[in-house]
């Protein structure tokens, strides 16, 4: 049976195979192109079946106490004035907000940390070229070492390299016609826990987040078609956002002042990754490297989660390597499939480009957060959170 397993990337889902492998015999190394472990980040929220894989790992408590305080969304105009709002509480189930919102970074320690005692980690290094080898994968590290493992996992993100160097040609993206920049910003008095969401005409969206280390996370979004801002360094970046936003109106002033000192900054261009197959010979891939939903889909970290469980149940369960990447692909791809599903209309009819058209969103809004619709309102910004019952692993060590 394979043993050595070489994971690209040590995020969510890095982390969490990480767990799983590491616990259950396999010898596993985790690379990370960052010089440390990151632990910024925006909110992240697990739904459905990826909360049973946490409390399959003895982890839902912990990632409980770790969350935001977020208690809700509120839709609110250019004077801060509630134009509806969707309490999580009063849903008696997830809702825009769920029960577990964490950051992506405090998602990820919460994993690193019982993961690093099971596993190799190797900040600073990244894979520069991987061919087969008797038996196994001989990888070559940008480094200058190079080292044969049984399996590589690839779990590098959205913009995975691996992945374009293994699977040359074989994403079809689906670009979802946004682009977002997020950020860490002070909290002042006022603030609350609520997530506050402005509409400015031009198809704009302003937005900030409680978290729970004393500051805010802040969004801004525009809806157009996709182009290179991603690309940009992060000066250029930021002065692009300036100026698209520089007249939005509500808090976005104090939001682009804070934009220029944050430590935490990230701006992506929204696009699915749609790829034909998961694996290659020994090589598979995990997480958004595999199927990114978009933070639109909103069980990106569920997904992670989920795919890292049944990745590894398989590979207990099964000696044939390709096999058990075969049925870890069935398992899993109906669950992103549905994740995917969210219509692109639906970041337009949430970004209106004129006033009226804002007008019109806030009225919807407050219809379907009224008392009678709370529930159902809920359950349609919630994302596509559920999935058929996840196999059970007797092979795996629980």
């Amino acid at each position: 049976m394979a043993r050595t397993v070489l994971i690209s990337g040590a995020s969510i889902a890095g982390c969490a195979a990480a767990w799983w492998l590491g616990r259950n015999g396999f010898d596993v190394t985790v690379i990370e192109k960052a010089s440390e472990f990151r632990d910024g980040g925006q909110n992240v929220d697990v739904r459905g079946e990826g909360r049973k894989v946490l409390r399959l790992m003895g982890l839902e408590d912990a990632a409980l106490a770790l969350g935001t305080g977020e208690t809700g969304i509120a839709w609110v105009d250019e004077n801060d004035d509630v134009v509806a709002k969707i309490v999580t509480e009063k849903l008696g189930a997830d809702g825009p907000t769920a029960e577990m919102e964490i950051l992506r970074g405090d998602l990820s320690g919460l994993l690193y940390e019982p993961a690093r005692a099971r596993a190799d980690f190797r900040f600073g290094e990244t894979i520069k070229s991987v061919s087969p080898a008797s038996g196994g994968i001989s990888v070559s590290f940008e480094s200058g070492t190079n080292e044969e493992y049984d399996i590589v996992l690839v779990a590098e993100g959205v913009g995975s390299s691996t992945r374009d160097l293994v699977f040359s040609g074989q994403n079809n993206p689906r670009w979802m016609d946004m682009t977002m920049a997020y950020f860490t910003i002070p909290r002042e008095e006022g603030d609350d826990q609520l997530w506050r969401w402005f509409n400015a005409p031009g198809c704009r969206s302003v937005s900030i987040r409680p978290d729970m280390h004393g500051t805010m996370r802040a969004n801004l979004a525009i809806h157009r078609k996709n182009g290179d801002e991603a690309s940009w360094d992060q000066s250029r970046q930021k002065a692009w956002l300036r100026n698209e936003f520089r007249d939005a109106g509500w808090q976005t002033a104090r939001v682009l002042d804070a934009m220029g000192t944050t430590q935490h900054f990230y701006l992506d261009v929204l696009r699915q990754v749609q790829m034909p197959r998961w694996s290659r010979g020994r090589v598979v891939l995990l997480g958004d490297a595999a199927w990114c939903v978009t933070p639109l889909g909103g069980v990106g970290a569920t997904l992670a989660i989920c795919g890292a469980y049944v990745l590894a149940g398989e590979l207990a369960t099964n000696g044939d390597v390709e096999d058990a990447f075969r049925k870890y692909e069935n398992v899993m791809r109906p669950f992103v499939k549905k994740a995917q599903g969210i219509p692109k209309i639906v970041p337009r009819l949430v970004h209106p480009r004129t006033r009226m058209g804002i007008a019109a969103l806030h009225g919807v809004l407050r219809i379907m957060a009224s008392q009678s619709l709370q529930k159902v309102s809920g359950g349609l910004f919630a994302g596509n959170a559920e999935a058929a019952d996840l196999p059970q692993y007797p092979a795996l060590s629980i």
